[in-house]
This record gives C-alpha cells, sequence and structure tokens, in this order.
C-alpha cells in the first residue's frame, strides 16, 4: 500500500484525523489504561488515539453509524485498536506511518484484524490462518457487551435464545422428558448446544479453539454449564459444515469460546436473581489480569448457585391436561392408593387413616383408579452450585517466542427430584397382617400405592469435575508463524439414586406376615416404621470419566504475492487420544448389589490428523468494481483408530463488487465419528424369535427372526454443506448492515435403528425392504438358534421363521435440512446518545428425516420434537449518557404436534425481555475504575409456555420442553466493578 491509498482514501470524503503524536515510537508496545466504552465508532477513534499517542486516519462515511467495541484495562496499543474495531467489518492497516482504517478485505467480517501492526496470534473461528477468518462462511460474534445486555446469568441461559440453535437434546429441563438427541445420557444435568438440530454430537464446541472433554453417560456433548461466564471474552459461531478445519462433529457448525486472555486490570462481578420469589439465582465472580512487557496473566473464579424449580410452581407442569383442554394423564399410583379385587373391581382407600384398622366397609368402590399426578414430586430445573476456575498466562522468550499456557476447572453440584425408576403394583396376600379384602375372598389383592411418602420423593444427587489445559509454544520464523501445542481434558460426573425402592425386597414385604416385616400400603402419608423402610430401599450409582489428550504441529504464513495480495497457507499436524469409561453399582434387584460397565465399550480411540488450508486474493481493484474476490480452499484427513479414516475437503469465496455489497459461498463435506457406546458391536446382541403383522399370511402374522444390537460395522455419519449469501451495508443509510445466509446440508449415514416400528416392517416391505431377508438360509437362521443371546419366549422352531429383520443400531438414517438465517441491523449516534436495533432469525424450509433411502420423504420440520419453522430475535437498544437499556423479543413460531392422534396445533410464543443500566461512578476515571448497576426482567409480561401435549414413557407434561421455558419473570439486578 503506498501513498496513492491516502490520495483515493482523502479523495472519497471527510476524513477523520486523530493524532497525538508524543510516544508514536513506543505505542506498539506500552501498554495504558483504557476506559473506552461502546460508542459511536468516531468518537472512539478519538479517544483511542489521545491515550495510545498514535495518529488515526479514518473516512467519516467508513465509521458513520458504525459503534466500537468496549476497551477496558492496560494493554498495548494494537490490542487495545483490536478490540475497539471487533465486530465492526473494519482492518486498520499501517501506511507510512499511520494507521489508516479501511473496510476488511472479506476475511474477517466480525473481528477486526490489524494487518502490519498487530497482535499475530489472532485467529477467527473457521480457519487456521492468522488474520484471517473464514471466507465464503457465515460467522456470527457475540461479544462481551452482547452477553452483559442479554439479561442472562449463564452462557448455556444465552444459548438456548440463538434462533439457529434447538434445545432438544442435553440440556437440564429435557431430563426424565425426552430421550431424543442423547438426552437420556445426559446424567450430570449440563447443558449442551444444538445448532439446527441435528444433535448436540453435530456441532463441534470448542475452548479457546481446543476440544474439551465431552461429558455425559455417552461422551456425546462439551457442556457449557462448566463456562464461567465472567471470563468469557465473546463466542463464534459458523453455521457451516468445517470438518476440514477441525474434523469430527463440525456438521452443523462450529461454537467457539473465547476467554478474556488479554484482559487488565479488576473487575468484580455480583447478581442477584428471582422468578416469582420461588425460584432464585446467586452469582459472584472476580477477574483480575495484569501485563508486562514480555507477557500476561490472568485468573477469574466464579461460583453460581440456583435453586430448583418444582412442577407444583408451574400449573402447566402437570399430567392433569383437562385445564387446558387435553386428557387426563395421571398415572394409577398414588396415596391412598387404590386397590383391584381379585375379580378386577377397583376401591379406593380413605383418606386420613393410618391403614391399621381397615375394613371393607371403609373402601370406596370405584370405576376408575385414585389418579396421581406423578409431577408433583418431580422438579422442572435441579438446584445447580457451580464453581469455576479459569487461568490463563503468557510468556514472551525473546522476540519470536511465545509460551502459553491456559487451564479450566470446574465443580458443579446438583440435585433434583425426578422420575428414576419409579413403582409396580404390590400384590398383598392374606398373610399380611395389614391386609383387607374388598369382596371377602381371602384372595391376593393387587394395591397400585405409591410409596413416595414413605420413601421420600425419587430423586438424584451428584457431582461434575471438569479440568481443561492447554499448553503451547507459538514461534516467529520470518513471516510465518510456527505453534506447539498440546492439551489434557479430564471430565467426571457422578450421581446416586434416592429414595429408590427395591424391585425384589418391597413385593416380598408387601406378602411378609408380621408386623416388623410386612409393608402397610393402605394408609394416607407415611404410616411405616421408617426403619422398616431403610430395609426396602434400592441404590444406584453411575459414574463416568472421559479422558482426552491432544497434540498439535501448526504453521501458517505468505505462501506468495499475488497482484491482489498476499496468498496464505496453514499447515497441520494433530494427534489426539479420547477415552470414556462407564461403571454402574446397583441394588435394585436380587439379593446383592452388582457392578457394571458397558459390555464392549472400545478402551480408547486415537485419531492422526493432517490438513492444510490456502487463502487466495484473486483480485483486487481498490473500491472500483468489479471489487475483489477471495477464495479458500481446506482439506483435511483423518485416521481413527475404530473406524477407519476419511477425507474432508472445504472451499470458500466471497466477491465486494462494490463497497458495502459482498457475495460469499461455502461448500464442505464434513463427518461425525460414533460416539463410543455406539461401537459396542456383538457384545450387547440379542436374537429374538417373534411374531410381527403380515398382510401376505393367511394369518395375518408371521415368525421373524428379529436382530437386535449393533452392528460391529458402524463408521462415521458425513454430511455435504453448502452455503450462499450476501452482506450488505449501504452507503446511502449509514449504520446499516443485512445479511442473508442460505444453507444446504445433507446428512447421510446416521447412526439409527428401526426398533421403534419392527413390528410393521411386513406391512410397509416397500419402505423396510433392505432390513428384510426373506426365506433366509436354514443354515443361518439355525446358526441364530444356537448362539447364547438368542431368545425364543414364544417356542418357535427354525423352521417356522419366514424371514430376518434387521433391528440393529447401524448407519442407516439421513437428513436433509434447507433454510435461510437473516440479521439485519441499524445502529446510529443520536445527539449525546446512540440507538441499536438489531433483528434476526431462522425460517427453516425443510428437514427432511428418512429411517433409510427408500422411504418416503418426511418433512418434520414445524413439528414436536424438532426445530419450529421460525425462530426470531429482535433488540432495540440504547446509550445516553451514564445510561443504557433495551428491549428484546424472542419468537418461536406455531408447530404441529404429531405424537398424538389427532394431530394438534402448539401456538406461538412470544417473551419480551427488558434490561436497564446505569455506570453510576468512574465514567471519567483514567484508570478504569467503574461501577455499572443493571436490572433485566426476562420474560417481561410473564408469558406461560404454549400448551403441547408432550408425552414421555411413563409421564407428561402440559408445554414442550424442548422449545419453550418454564420459569416465567425473572428479576435480577446486577453490579460490575472495575477496579
Amino acid at each position: 500500500m503506498t501513498s496513492k491509498y491516502l490520495a483515493v482514501l482523502l479523495a472519497s470524503g471527510a476524513i477523520l484525523a486523530a493524532t497525538a503524536p508524543a510516544a508514536q515510537a513506543q505505542a506498539q508496545t506500552a501498554q495504558r489504561s483504557y476506559a473506552i466504552p461502546p460508542q459511536d465508532l468516531g468518537d472512539a477513534l478519538r479517544q483511542y488515539a489521545a491515550i495510545s499517542g498514535r495518529e488515526i486516519v479514518a473516512a467519516s462515511s467508513l465509521v458513520a453509524g458504525k459503534r466500537s467495541g468496549r476497551v477496558e484495562g492496560r494493554l498495548t496499543a494494537d490490542a487495545a485498536l483490536s478490540r475497539l474495531l471487533a465486530g465492526t467489518g473494519l482492518t486498520a492497516e499501517l501506511v507510512e506511518g499511520r494507521l489508516v482504517v479501511r473496510a476488511g478485505n472479506g476475511a474477517a467480517a466480525d473481528e477486526a484484524s490489524i494487518d502490519a501492526a498487530s497482535d499475530p496470534a489472532i485467529i477467527v473461528t473457521g480457519s487456521r490462518i492468522r488474520g484471517a477468518g473464514p471466507i465464503g462462511s457465515p460467522l456470527a460474534t457475540i461479544d462481551r457487551d452482547t452477553l452483559d445486555r442479554s439479561g442472562r446469568a449463564t452462557l448455556a441461559d444465552f444459548i438456548q435464545t440463538i434462533p439457529q440453535n434447538f434445545s432438544g437434546g442435553p440440556t437440564e429441563a429435557n431430563i426424565g422428558m425426552s430421550n431424543r438427541g442423547n438426552s437420556l445420557s445426559n446424567i450430570g444435568f449440563g447443558s449442551a448446544i444444538n445448532l439446527r438440530g441435528l444433535g448436540p454430537g453435530a456441532t463441534l464446541t470448542l475452548f479457546d479453539g481446543t476440544r474439551p472433554a465431552l461429558g455425559g453417560a455417552s461422551g456425546a456433548f462439551a457442556d457449557l454449564s462448566l463456562v464461567p461466564s465472567a471470563a468469557i471474552e465473546r463466542v463464534e459461531i459458523l453455521t457451516d459444515g468445517a470438518s476440514a478445519i477441525y474434523g469430527s462433529d463440525a456438521v452443523a457448525g462450529v461454537v467457539n469460546v473465547r476467554f478474556r486472555n488479554r484482559f487488565d486490570g479488576a473487575e468484580t462481578r455480583l447478581r442477584a436473581g428471582t422468578a416469582d420469589g420461588d425460584y432464585g439465582e446467586i452469582q459472584v465472580s472476580q477477574i483480575v489480569g495484569t501485563g508486562w512487557a514480555t507477557g500476561h496473566l490472568v485468573v477469574a473464579g466464579e461460583y453460581y448457585h440456583r435453586g430448583n424449580l418444582p412442577s407444583t410452581q408451574r400449573a402447566f407442569a402437570s399430567e392433569d391436561l383437562r385445564p387446558f383442554g387435553g386428557p387426563d394423564l395421571r398415572s394409577n399410583y398414588n396415596n391412598p392408593g387404590t386397590i383391584v379385587a381379585a375379580n378386577g373391581r377397583r376401591f379406593h382407600i380413605p383418606a386420613g387413616q393410618d391403614g391399621r384398622d381397615l375394613s371393607a366397609a371403609d373402601l370406596i368402590p370405584s370405576a376408575d383408579f385414585n389418579s396421581g399426578d406423578g409431577r408433583r414430586h418431580v422438579d422442572i430445573l435441579p438446584e445447580q452450585k457451580n464453581a469455576s476456575l479459569y487461568a490463563s498466562a503468557e510468556q514472551a522468550i525473546g522476540d519470536h517466542v511465545k509460551l502459553l499456557a491456559r487451564a479450566l476447572y470446574a465443580d458443579r453440584r446438583f440435585e433434583a427430584r425426578r422420575r428414576l425408576n419409579g413403582t409396580i403394583p404390590l400384590t398383598v396376600t392374606a398373610a399380611n397382617p395389614y391386609y383387607v379384602d374388598p369382596i371377602g375372598t381371602g384372595q391376593p389383592i393387587t394395591v397400585y400405592y405409591d410409596p413416595a411418602a414413605d420413601f421420600g420423593p425419587e430423586g438424584v444427587r451428584g457431582r461434575v469435575r471438569a479440568l481443561n489445559t492447554a499448553l503451547g509454544a507459538r514461534a516467529d520464523v520470518g513471516r510465518w508463524e510456527i505453534e506447539v501445542a498440546g492439551g489434557y481434558g479430564l471430565q467426571r460426573e457422578h450421581y446416586d439414586g434416592v429414595n429408590l425402592i427395591h424391585f425384589t425386597r418391597l413385593p416380598q414385604a408387601a406378602a411378609a406376615s408380621t408386623f416388623a416385616t410386612a409393608l402397610n400400603p393402605f394408609g394416607d402419608g407415611a404410616v411405616n416404621d421408617p426403619a422398616l423402610i431403610d430395609r426396602l430401599r434400592g441404590s444406584l450409582a453411575v459414574d463416568t470419566r472421559y479422558r482426552v489428550w491432544t497434540g498439535a504441529l501448526r504453521a501458517d504464513g505468505p505462501l506468495f504475492r499475488l497482484p491482489a495480495g498476499e496468498a496464505k497457507l496453514a499447515l497441520g499436524a494433530e494427534y489426539r487420544r479420547d477415552r470414556l469409561t462407564y461403571v454402574q453399582t446397583s441394588d435394585l434387584v436380587g439379593t446383592a448389589p452388582r457392578t457394571d460397565g458397558i459390555p464392549g465399550l472400545p478402551d480408547k480411540r486415537i485419531v492422526r490428523s493432517l490438513y492444510a488450508e490456502l487463502a487466495l486474493p484473486v483480485f483486487d481493484a481498490d473500491g472500483s468494481f468489479p471489487g475483489e474476490l477471495s477464495l479458500s480452499l481446506a482439506g483435511r484427513y483423518e485416521d481413527y483408530s475404530d473406524v477407519g479414516d476419511t477425507a474432508n475437503p472445504k472451499a470458500g469465496i466471497r466477491w465486494t463488487p462494490l463497497p458495502g455489497l459482498a457475495l460469499r459461498a461455502s461448500y464442505g463435506r464434513s463427518f461425525r465419528a460414533p460416539f463410543f457406546d455406539e461401537l459396542v458391536g456383538t457384545a450387547n446382541a440379542r436374537y429374538q424369535a417373534i411374531r410381527v403383522a403380515d398382510p401376505a399370511s393367511p394369518t395375518g402374522q408371521s415368525i421373524v427372526l428379529a436382530l437386535f444390537g449393533f452392528r460391529p460395522d458402524i463408521g462415521p455419519e458425513k454430511a455435504t454443506s453448502w452455503t450462499a449469501g450476501v452482506d450488505f451495508e449501504p452507503a446511502f443509510l449509514p449504520g446499516a448492515k443485512l445479511a442473508l445466509t442460505w444453507f444446504d446440508i445433507d446428512y447421510r449415514g446416521r447412526i439409527a435403528s428401526g426398533s421403534a416400528e419392527f413390528r410393521n416392517f411386513l406391512v410397509a416391505r416397500d419402505i423396510y425392504a433392505p432390513l428384510i431377508e426373506d426365506n433366509p438360509d436354514p443354515a443361518v437362521v439355525a446358526a441364530y438358534f444356537a448362539d447364547p443371546s438368542f431368545s425364543n419366549a414364544i417356542g418357535a422352531a427354525p423352521g417356522d421363521v419366514r424371514a430376518i429383520i434387521d433391528v440393529r443400531t447401524r448407519n442407516l438414517s439421513s437428513s436433509r435440512v434447507r433454510g435461510l438465517d437473516f440479521d439485519l441491523g441499524y445502529s446510529r449516534p443520536i445527539g449525546e446518545g446512540h440507538i441499536d436495533l438489531s433483528f434476526g432469525g431462522s425460517r427453516l424450509f425443510e428437514i427432511d428425516n428418512r429411517l433409510i433411502e427408500t422411504a418416503a420423504p418426511n418433512n418434520v420440520v414445524g413439528t414436536l420434537g424438532n426445530p419450529v419453522k421460525l425462530r426470531l430475535r429482535g433488540r432495540a437498544g440504547f446509550t445516553l449518557g451514564a445510561f443504557d437499556g433495551g428491549v428484546a423479543v424472542n419468537h418461536v413460531g406455531s408447530y404441529r404436534n404429531r405424537t398424538i392422534t389427532p394431530e394438534e396445533r402448539v401456538k406461538s410464543w412470544t417473551t419480551v425481555d427488558l434490561q436497564l443500566g446505569a455506570r453510576i461512578a468512574g465514567a471519567d476515571d483514567p484508570g478504569g475504575r467503574s461501577l455499572r448497576l443493571a436490572l433485566s426482567i426476562n420474560n417481561l409480561f410473564d408469558s406461560d409456555p404454549p400448551y403441547a401435549r408432550f408425552q414421555s414413557i411413563g409421564s407428561a407434561i402440559g408445554y414442550d420442553p424442548e422449545q419453550a421455558n418454564a420459569i416465567g419473570r425473572t428479576i435480577a439486578l446486577q453490579a460490575v466493578v472495575a477496579w
């Protein structure tokens, strides 16, 4: 770049020139105290120049309507300018001794880079090339200021508001209600992100670019609830396939949590919140950071405590759905319970008595059971206590080498009332001293008895501990940078069942013959001796441990110069080793406790990878048509010790034909490696002779041999992703911007089984033909009959088998997802203040799920259990002197509940959030001392979730926890003290 560029810039319009000539030579390395709040970019640049002593040149038309990022603490001038320009789409370039602000070159849409005088460590998610970004790919950045003004206490809470995320899968609200998306594996009440609803395993979550240890019984997701919110600098979300860059799991996208590794100073955060007085939270955090000429150190700690939310506090959290126009789905178990006599007649046990002197005349004949609402003993959300600590250190050795170390430790404890194992009908004989016979025959009776009054509500109590560390060294070799890095992650989860019954001892007590040993199921409330109840208790304990070791050698830098700029290349080799262990100790049946693992669970997984990424500037017309064109090409080869190898490419293009208008597109192939518990192979095989419906049989049924379990040849799931989009910042409306992204994900070979539909295989032969083997070889059938895993409850002979149906889990299903993401924004100064308007969302056109390729199209978008067609989020914010505030609107579109007959419509749900803040001290303190108070009210109008008949095995509820939040209006106060 030469003085010609300056002349063009000067001729393009008014110039903002900010200069403070003193200390220019030391400006790049000296650290100074900055306290620049988000504001009009022009004003922020003037403040920056005054503090840093650097000369800044920027066209007024370029910065008009743009808002700066927040800059606080002791920073170098380069680091401060990078933060100031973050999210503006602008970069700063050193031209003949002066910093010139210019429009981004398409490589960094949401992260500022300073080409000639910047910290070379900047890497934007979606690219391995430093100072660049994902060419052609959609990238969104959630900065520190956005998190602060959202009114959410934790990252896990905030993620649920992102339109591209679907809250199905491992979240604490789904436990016990849904088994979709590995929800059942979420034994520690963690929270994952689930982009596009393709499952948590299809979204790769990184902590500062490093894979963390995974959570759950399957090691299926990264637990965002363990991240201390005070330590977060920003969250970068890439919403296209990126396996060529990062490897497995990056099918729907990548979420990279960036930490405040360059923070300087001290900051204390205090927060208290409540929802209707029956649900509260407290959060206390502290971060301190200091820097010296050759290094930096940051330490952040946070404590978060949130109470439980009982179902009894929310009317819609009930199994009795009659008040909402639905059915009564309460269970047959209650206290007092129901007696079923030998002839099948039912009698209610009366209330207000202890069951010791009960007679047949006291019983209440009824046609129905004395139904009980199982939700009355269940929490919607658990109690959570989380203590976390983050530390980051950097130290330069000489002029060309830097050492880095980072560690995140979290200890989260949880407790919740939930239905874990349930109960069973009790057979009571005349030997029981409390026995009462409604019909006088003296025969055994059956009692539907809820043991919660005697045992206490069922529940879980447990602990999750996680440690994720990273060490690295970077060296400058000419204009290239080489990095050697390694990491270790460990996540341990444990829970104990609470107030469980023993399924052998409880029935024995119901049939016992003495007062000391017999159970009394006929009373109202807790009527049994606590010592007896303790002898009838069962126990269950589960322990999991996931460990990951990583190592990497990376290099990137300029390759050669083209007329439009430098071609840049990144190369790398990576090594990863994963291990998962699972141990369950139970004393629920039989005479002695037993300890089990998962048969066939792989001992470990080793992954070796090679990748390369090339960024090419094709042409650059210096702001004139045809503008700028950039290309990127990437490829990755990975070899898995358990599922073989895979190679995946990616390509991206970005064309800026005119200033303010950019067109982009990307293509990539992605994959997801199987979870450990999907690779157990034949160790869990079960072969069974059963009768199924068969229209071709004279009797309407045929005997088949059904194969259950897991196929031994399960391999990675594979996907092809396309995106195309436009970014528009019109010159005629400074401060306005528009981003549109169309996406198409073809996800194939998904790991699934036909277990839910196997009894209809012969009815729908046109669909399930690939899973049916008609007239099988007698020798094959005989081999299955002789296998130890074979069971034959119907007493079939090998010659009776008409077909073999394969119900084993395998690479079977597919999903095709198409949709449009959009984001509109407008920002401009007004008088002494500033306004910000934003409106974004995701419109899904198709989610075509097929169990097998021959199945008919099944578009499930907008149906219960899947993402809705339309999700929106809008916000209007302002800053006026020391005051700021905003109103946000969240909208979830209506959808259909097809899990019931006839299907029902679930209404849309719209909530409003309000935030108000004031910086009441320290606004003009050059040392960065300040106090900010904020009030947030989420769900301002206390809007209940829309009615949805949401059923699971053995329970039901009146709202959809995968789409709505049951908490209601939440009011929180927060104080942020910088000192």
